[in-house]
């Protein structure tokens, strides 16, 4: 069940620069200090001032999930790493979690929707998590998962981790955006006047906005969602957390939250971020060929989700910095194959 938060409360579920900057250089050396390339001649067709890439696609296990997963499983007492963690999942969270578990001597069982990406499956157990899968017929695939690895963590005393609705999963997502800072800095690049970043349930978002606004203020996020899926861009534009119907279908696996979480919600409304964008399969198929075609850049849907918000809104960026994430690359060839083509 989710919950009003007062200000005060609100203000708790918000990573502090201290936080931050641990998570930085607890990662530092495990997780992958992932690359930032600049796309010229894309930032030429909209008439950019410049546009970067930032490929979380290519850190440890295919997605940025490994970074607050990894933070958080830092937080674990000695007794909880001796019962195991349990966490529901579609996939890429599902694939971290045993990884960053492992780091730190624990046990991992996953529960996934039945109708998650086989590959995503496939290397979760791979990676060493036991998984149990659930079939949710019409009701809202997370939800279901959900209600799993809650009676699993109640049955077996596992810490139960959320994949995006907890401060330490935000504080850990979050040095993503000072990885992106540290570089343009590095490179006297200017920083950035937008970042598009998908949303689903904001626990990479919100970890990229709240560092954005701590060290670069001209920087403001644009999240970006597949069209049924837009909670968070509805609960911004509402100015409250709200939770949709699930109607429709989207090729965006990783990014089907019907709700913003709690944390991240409190991170995003506490400042300003750019008018959401939503985007249909169509889109996101053209972001993913896109990015092939550009630098051989391998993208799952979610993963392109930015890159499709930017081509959608392009002409009105002209004259801006950019920065895409390109979250995820975890997806099937033939998948991948029948999406571009």
């Amino acid at each position: 069940m989710h919950q009003e938060f007062t200000k005060e409360e609100s203000r708790k579920l918000i990573p502090s620069n201290q936080d931050m900057e641990k998570a930085v250089s607890a990662l530092s050396g495990v997780a992958i200090e992932t690359p930032l390339i600049e796309i010229p001649e894309l930032a030429d067709r909209f008439q950019l001032n410049s546009l970067h890439i930032k490929l979380e696609s290519m850190q440890r296990t295919g997605s940025f999930k490994f970074r607050g997963a990894y933070w958080r499983c830092l937080q674990l007492s000695s007794e909880e790493k001796k019962q195991g963690v349990v966490a529901f999942s579609s996939g890429n969270f599902a694939q971290a979690l045993p990884i960053a578990a492992s780091l730190v001597g624990t046990s991992t069982k996953i529960v996934m929707p039945i109708d998650a990406p086989f590959i995503k499956r496939q290397r979760a157990e791979k990676f060493g998590a036991k998984v149990i899968l659930t079939d949710h017929g019409k009701k809202g695939r997370e939800l279901v998962a959900a209600q799993k690895a809650q009676q699993i963590a109640e049955d077996e005393n596992r810490s139960l981790l959320h994949p995006f609705d907890d401060i330490h999963m935000i504080t850990g997502n979050s040095s993503t955006a000072i990885e992106i800072i540290k570089t343009l800095k590095e490179r006297k690049r200017p920083l950035p006047d937008r970042v598009f970043c998908c949303a689903g349930g904001g626990g990479l978002i919100s970890g990229i906005a709240i560092a954005l606004q701590r060290y670069s203020s001209k920087t403001k996020v644009v999240p970006v969602e597949p069209k049924g899926f837009d909670s968070t861009g509805q609960s911004l534009n509402k100015g409250k957390a709200t939770t949709l119907k699930n109607s429709t279908e989207s090729i965006c696996d990783a990014l089907q939250a019907l709700r913003p979480g709690d944390a991240p919600f409190a991170c995003l409304s506490a400042i300003e971020t750019a008018p959401p964008v939503v985007i249909i399969d169509r889109q996101v198929c053209d972001a993913m060929a896109l990015a092939y075609d550009l630098r051989r850049i391998v993208l799952e849907p979610a993963g392109a989700a930015p890159l499709a918000g930017l081509l959608k809104e392009g002409e009105k960026m002209k004259g801006k910095d950019i920065v895409v994430i390109a979250s995820g690359a975890n997806i099937q060839p033939a998948d991948f194959v029948s999406y571009i083509t």
